[in-house]
């Protein structure tokens, strides 16, 4: 489920702040963050909120006095939140709020992992809100698509 959470997050995050100084393309990466815990067997510190606030944290104390980095790099805990949302970890406690509730991880898979079906009906919906996106920002246009691939930036949509 690369373009569910990655396309969806990125989406989200340009229709919501319609930012001209987000760079998306650490939205993205942030969203896709958490799949590290699939390799680590289930959820753990990237599927929770201690996970999102932790790199935060890095973020602003890494790029004290950087402004420009530190605008750049506020994508991966928003692209990490964003994945919370879209993979429903908010629906396992043990999971969401580690370590509140222990130490000990939850047990299972990760839950983008969980269903099957679902998450190729969520890929199909990424690619679908893709194609969408696409036309949404411009991306058709040579420049549109050079000034993302350079500078993380989306033309923000009209209206």
């Amino acid at each position: 489920m690369i373009l569910w959470f990655a396309v969806t997050s990125v989406v989200l995050v340009a229709v919501v702040f319609r930012s001209g100084a987000v760079d998306y393309r650490t939205v993205a990466i942030g969203a896709l963050l958490p799949w590290v815990d699939a390799l680590l067997g289930g959820p753990r510190v990237l599927h929770s909120v201690l996970g999102v606030v932790a790199v935060l944290g890095v973020v602003m104390l890494a790029t004290r006095g950087r402004r420009l980095v530190r605008r750049r790099l506020l994508g991966l805990p928003i692209g990490l939140l964003c994945h919370l949302v879209l993979d429903g970890s908010f629906t396992t406690t043990r999971a969401f709020w580690w370590p509140a509730f222990g130490l000990d991880f939850a047990p299972g898979q990760i839950p983008e992992l969980r269903h099957l079906g679902l998450s190729l009906v969520l890929e199909a919906a990424g690619l679908a809100l893709g194609w969408w996106a696409w036309r949404l920002f411009g991306l058709d246009r040579p420049e549109a698509r050079d000034r993302f691939r350079r500078e993380g930036r989306l033309d923000a949509p009209s209206g």
